[in-house]
């Protein structure tokens, strides 16, 4: 009897020992689960994302470490799941140990999948394919600059009131038809022509999905409807053009509007902000001859 006793104790024990444990991981999947409930497939629609694809701390780490191409949209990805999980922004030097030492990006990607993938299908069509800032540096007039600050959702009232969908770099020289504007990427000429608000335009349907939106150009170089660019090709010289009919300048300074619009799941043509991107490449100018002189 009491060899049965034991048995009985002993089976009793086991089975209350798979219980606890099977609790506690049903309680560790219930708090992953909370961890992880903002995780929705179409974040790369929402304004969190569409705004600020990329932290500060995370774009310097990628500038410094000269991160390009299907790399970079990889490591964007990964810190924008990374930081909206823990609340913190990475700061540079932290970036790849810390992403490389949690196991965030496993979770999200066996769980979230949908979400995961999505994701990065955008930061590749924006990120994989940026080589160069559009507007070069002069090989000859050093005065020949320009200058851009984070002008998204700036509000703007020609032709009712809007938000600014893109960033402007200004000419430091305000004279259209000097400054030459170049193509961020590999490409296909998509658009070309006058827009009532955007003047003179070229947009650019990048090789991973991304169309990149050129306006209030004074010229044209040599370019079609249909062409093939690469990163680098002459498309125009930035210039006043557009707020009116075709042909109308000097309603505002000689600028570059720069718009990026990606294409999600409800959307054929959504706009994010160009501001991070051109704060990655403008240490990633060409240099061409170009003056006032």
């Amino acid at each position: 009897m009491k060899k049965e006793k034991r048995v009985h104790l002993l089976a009793a024990f086991v089975i209350l020992s798979v219980l606890v444990i099977l609790i506690l991981f049903q309680q560790e999947d219930m708090l992953l689960a909370g961890k992880y409930s903002w995780v929705r497939e179409n974040l790369n629609e929402e304004d969190g994302y569409r705004d600020n694809q990329v932290s500060e701390g995370v774009l310097m780490y990628a500038i410094e470490q000269e991160v390009q191409g299907e790399e970079l949209a990889e490591l964007i990805t990964y810190s924008f799941f990374y930081e909206n999980s823990y609340k913190e922004s990475l700061v540079n030097g932290e970036v790849i140990e810390e992403l490389e030492n949690d196991d965030c990006i496993d979770y999200i990607q066996e769980n979230c999948q949908d979400a995961y993938e999505s994701m990065l299908a955008s930061n590749e069509a924006i990120w994989a394919d940026v080589e160069y800032f559009p507007v070069p540096k002069s090989s000859s007039d050093e005065d020949m600059t320009v200058c851009f600050e984070n002008s998204w959702k700036f509000e703007r009232t020609f032709g009712g009131r809007r938000y600014h969908e893109g960033c402007d770099i200004m000419a430091d020289e305000n004279q259209r038809g000097i400054y030459p504007v170049i193509s961020m990427c590999d490409g296909v000429v998509e658009k070309k022509g006058w827009l009532t608000k955007g003047g003179y335009r070229i947009g650019i349907r990048g090789n991973s999905g991304a169309y990149f939106y050129y306006a209030h150009l004074e010229s044209y170089a040599d370019i079609e409807e249909g062409d093939h660019v690469k990163a680098g090709q002459l498309l125009g010289y930035m210039g006043d053009s557009g707020y009116g009919d075709e042909g109308t300048t000097g309603k505002f300074d000689v600028h570059l509007h720069v718009g990026i619009y990606i294409k999600t799941k409800n959307n054929e043509e959504l706009s994010v902000n160009p501001y991070p991107v051109l704060k990655y490449l403008e240490n990633r100018k060409l240099t061409m001859d170009f003056s006032l002189k």
